[in-house]
């Protein structure tokens, strides 16, 4: 009990228990199994980005550039997918093509140059929606193939409620839990994993013990890139619709939910479970405000508490490390 009750997960999940209670008393259709499967389903788009902005943050970057790399990666592929066709793995190769790519050139400007990754990526954010732009004239894409609308609405699990409505567990909610587990895997039981841990937390001290920096670096920004392709692809799915603009503004609820999950923007720190759970407390807080009829803008006040919140938190535990480390040196 003590073990858990020291970690930050806990606390977050116990938020979200709390805040569920709240939202319930006030609407009951909150807390039902057909509201769970649209939370997840709606939210895959997010919980894909947080897993690679987990990523970063963890190797001791910070990437501000995901969005428009998401964007591009999904643009590409709706005109290549509506012009010459093709199928759902042909879509998602060519927006994870697009991604990696582009994640690659924020690694290498980052490497070469020693530019800082917040520096860096948000200049790429920039040049990548600049561009996307200029050469789209700001055209909103429409009118997907039959196989592509098909795939948003199919399910692996389908219940049917009492107005005789239709719901399920979603295969684009699925795809998200493919890349939870292949996260969690790479993390926990590769060396990759432990040297991503390694250059969050000393970059000198990695090299030396003989991780390739350089290498960790392409890993990161291209698996970052890689997700941001997939989660351009599952945007597509669910609305229907591609646009340039269509995702400005999304970094900060991502930023959001790694850093509540107890990320830390200095590096080396972080958890899959965390950062999932971040994300559940995100989709509650976004998904409660409407059931309970709370203006939108009130959600952007609650975000900006949150980053604030648990950055302090995190500075605050670090500072406490910091300390009963030096306590234990001077004895």
């Amino acid at each position: 009990m003590k073990k858990w009750l020291r970690r930050h997960e806990t606390y977050v999940f116990l938020v979200i228990v709390l805040f569920s209670i709240i939202i319930t008393s006030q609407n009951a259709s909150f807390l039902t199994l057909e509201n769970l499967f649209d939370l997840l389903k709606s939210y895959s788009f997010l919980g894909i980005l947080a897993i690679g902005v987990l990523f970063v943050l963890i190797s001791g970057g910070i990437d501000i550039s995901f969005t428009a790399v998401a964007t591009v990666a999904m643009y590409v592929m709706a005109i290549a997918t509506i012009q010459y066709g093709g199928n759902m793995l042909t879509a998602f190769l060519i927006a994870c093509s697009v991604g990696v790519a582009l994640g690659l050139i924020n690694a290498v400007i980052i490497y070469v140059f020693n530019i800082h990754s917040i520096i860096t990526t948000i200049a790429t954010l920039n040049i990548f929606y600049g561009v996307l732009t200029v050469l789209s004239g700001g055209k909103w894409i429409y009118g997907f193939p039959t196989w592509f609308r098909e795939f948003a609405d199919r399910r692996v699990l389908t219940l049917t409620n009492e107005a005789g409505v239709q719901y399920g567990l979603s295969t684009i909610t699925l795809i998200w839990l493919a890349i939870l587990i292949m996260a969690w895997v790479i993390l926990r039981y590769t060396t990759l994993g432990r040297g991503l841990y390694a250059m969050g937390g000393n970059p000198d001290s990695a090299a030396r013990v003989g991780f390739n920096i350089f290498r960790l670096q392409m890993f990161v920004y291209a698996f970052m890139g890689f997700l941001a392709g997939i989660a351009g692809v599952i945007q597509a799915l669910l609305v229907q619709t591609v646009a340039p603009n269509s995702i400005v503004g999304k970094e900060l609820d991502v930023l959001a939910a790694v850093v509540l999950g107890g990320a830390s923007l200095f590096g080396g720190t972080g958890t899959l479970l965390g950062t999932m759970l971040g994300v559940a407390l995100i989709a509650v807080m976004s998904n409660g405000l409407t059931m309970m009829r709370v203006p939108s803008f009130w959600y952007n006040v609650f975000i900006g508490l949150i980053i604030i919140i648990s950055v302090s938190a995190s500075a605050y535990r670090r500072r406490q490390r910091e300390r009963r480390m030096i306590a234990v040196e001077a004895e």
